[in-house]
């Protein structure tokens, strides 16, 4: 099968490799010209610009999009509209908002154009386990393009499937992350405590090796906590300032908006908030609070 994907970054190029490995011929484009020369060297065929990507697929043309999501998501689609046919379609495996994917397959559908929303997850590591995929959109689509799904998912029946119509992919995705966040916070306030009790001398590495094996909280987070500490246990070339890709956020918007609490995966979000601030100015008020109603002691910045 041919397939044409836009974005050759880090995870793109992994799933070039992969879907090559499949047997599949892919064309990549992307803005990146030392990213197309790349995975021109796996044996995909580079296009320089999205007309030339286009006219190198057959028809009904399939295109993959896995650009940063937002704007460029958006101007990506439409400038793909612009040039493909009824019948073809495109599959946006970044991480765009649900709502996005939804007016996208939406607008999409007024040209006769097909659109599924893949909820991608497996990061650099895909290359060699796959990737987990959640699929939004109609049935008789993802059909169409099954034996792509088949290449990049773990197994050819295990780790993808289509999850409901469009936009659900997105969505449950999304919900994947706001777990995730909740999950890391757990493991990294475990640790955290563990290396403050100073008396006991504790080796995190250790540890983490030990609860790899027939633990309840073993895990693949667990694998790469360990991976990290086996390569340097106290972390020190590492700074404490966690970004976050927005689906956190969105997963907290959406639990507010349909009255469900969740609390653990909204304090994993602010905790992320709270290792950006150099210094906090709450922390100045509430230290100033103490000294005005007990007279504690302040410390004063040198």
């Amino acid at each position: 099968m041919e397939i044409g994907l836009i974005g050759l970054g880090k995870m793109g190029a992994n799933m070039v490799v992969r879907l090559i490995g499949g047997k599949h011929c892919v064309f990549g484009y992307d803005v990146n010209e030392t990213a197309i020369v790349q995975i021109e060297k796996t044996g995909a065929i580079g296009a320089r610009t999205m007309d030339e990507l286009v006219a190198g697929l057959q028809q009904p043309r399939v295109v993959w999009v896995m650009v940063p999501s937002g704007k460029i998501t958006d101007d990506t689609i439409q400038e793909l509209a612009k040039r493909l046919s009824p019948g073809d379609i495109i599959i946006d495996g970044g991480n765009s908002n649900y709502k996005d994917s939804v007016r996208h397959a939406a607008e999409l559908e007024q040209k006769d154009i097909n659109f599924l929303d893949v909820g991608t997850s497996g990061g650099v590591w895909g290359l060699k386990e796959g990737y987990s995929m959640m699929i939004g959109g109609r049935a008789e689509v993802v059909e169409i393009v099954r034996p792509i799904f088949e290449t990049l998912a773990p197994g050819e029946k295990e780790g993808w499937g289509h999850v409901g119509p469009h936009g659900a992919g997105h969505f449950t995705k999304m919900i994947h992350n706001g777990i995730e966040y909740g999950l890391m916070q757990a493991y990294a306030e475990g640790f955290e405590i563990m290396k403050a009790k100073k008396d006991f001398g504790l080796d995190l590495a250790q540890v983490a090796h030990i609860w790899q094996k027939g633990s309840v909280v073993r895990s693949w987070l667990l694998d790469l906590t360990a991976n990290a500490f086996d390569q340097d246990n106290e972390l020190s070339d590492i700074k404490g300032w966690v970004a976050d890709s927005g689906e956190g956020r969105w997963t907290v918007a959406e639990a507010i908006d349909l009255d469900v609490p969740a609390p653990v995966i909204t304090l994993s979000l602010q905790a992320r908030f709270v290792s950006r601030q150099n210094e906090s100015f709450a922390a100045k008020i509430l230290a100033a609070m103490r000294n005005q109603f007990g007279g504690h002691a302040v410390r004063k910045v040198d």
